[in-house]
């Protein structure tokens, strides 16, 4: 797959392609419907399959401050849009003179004289152009005039709408089966090791302390059973990287020991061994546990976390991602 920052970076003798535009942000089941049909109409017109993405989030851009809480990595989100067979990723650096675009002049510069539009595939509730003012029956009758079809696809799995909005609801409730539902795989939230307090290996489960990027989705406080896992991030080689190790995963301040931040910690069953310092790792999220509790005494604590493993390493050898709400 190749992957393009920037309409400079589109060949100049690139052929005429079937794109599809969004930030899809946590490529949910809907977005892989998305995908998967501008793919399958790319192969039905004999022409390349574009996906258009954006970054910053747009939402970061045209409404200052509000930061969407972010479902996935840019590098993460790339990888999952390959796996489903498009030939090239184009994202676009939004900026506010971008937002301020009309709808033909988006179609005209971006899908018609940059990427050779032969057909383009949205959402059904995709909107584009200076304060949102063009939508699918804009697309169309621009189609009309540019020489493309355009198609919307509904966000819709198992009888329920699909919205990155409703993900990051069910996260904050801490509710990462409904996510899984959603997204067709665990939640994922990936970052840096770096050293903590240490107090795991002094209780016997050494854990990974993972500092994430700000602004990423994280589920609620609590614990879980889940996986983690090392993955390159292109400048640091890791003796582990591609292994995967069920993990029991605590979020929350540890309200036993008082004054600790909020924290993403795993600890890969019966691992005390690795050395993950530094390493970019990324940590999936399966079944929640229980909620944070503060124990009376590190006995009780101790006595709690060998009963959380335990379950950990039961769901984690049958558990996959439920077909349903």
């Amino acid at each position: 797959m190749r992957g393009w920052h920037g309409l400079e970076d589109v060949p100049g003798d690139w052929g005429r392609s079937v794109i599809t535009i969004g930030v899809f942000d946590g490529v949910h089941r809907g977005h892989q419907k998305m995908v998967t049909r501008a793919v399958e109409m790319a192969r039905e017109l004999g022409m390349s399959s574009v996906v258009v993405t954006f970054d910053p989030h747009p939402e970061e851009v045209v409404r200052p401050g509000t930061h969407p809480l972010r479902l996935t990595t840019p590098r993460h989100r790339t990888e999952l849009l390959a796996a489903l067979g498009v030939d090239a990723v184009c994202v676009l650096p939004f900026t506010l003179e971008f937002s301020r675009m009309s709808p033909d002049e988006f179609v005209q510069t971006i899908l018609v004289d940059r990427l050779h539009a032969g057909g383009v595939v949205v959402g059904e509730n995709f909107r584009f152009g200076h304060k949102a003012a063009g939508d699918i029956e804009t697309l169309q009758t621009l189609g009309e005039k540019y020489d493309f079809v355009a198609e919307a696809v509904p966000l819709v799995s198992n009888g329920g709408i699909i919205s990155s909005t409703l993900i990051r609801d069910r996260l904050a409730a801490g509710d990462t089966e409904a996510v899984a539902v959603a997204l067709g795989r665990p939640h994922r939230v990936e970052g840096v090791v770096v050293r903590g307090y240490q107090r795991g290996r002094q209780l016997g489960f050494p854990t990974a302390n993972v500092e994430s990027p700000a602004f990423t989705a994280i589920p609620a406080d609590g614990v879980y059973a889940g996986w983690l896992q090392c993955v390159p991030n292109g400048n640091l080689p890791v003796a582990y990287d591609g292994e995967r190790w069920p993990a029991a995963i605590s979020v929350g301040t540890n309200p036993t020991f008082e004054g600790v931040p909020r924290t993403v910690e795993a600890y890969a069953l019966d691992r005390d061994d690795l050395e993950l310092y530094g390493a970019h790792v990324a940590v999936d999220f399966g079944p929640r546990l229980r909620d944070n509790l503060r124990f009376d005494s590190v006995e009780a604590l101790i006595g709690q976390m060998r009963a959380d493993v335990d379950e950990a390493r039961r769901l984690t050898a049958v558990w996959t991602p439920p077909d349903s709400f």
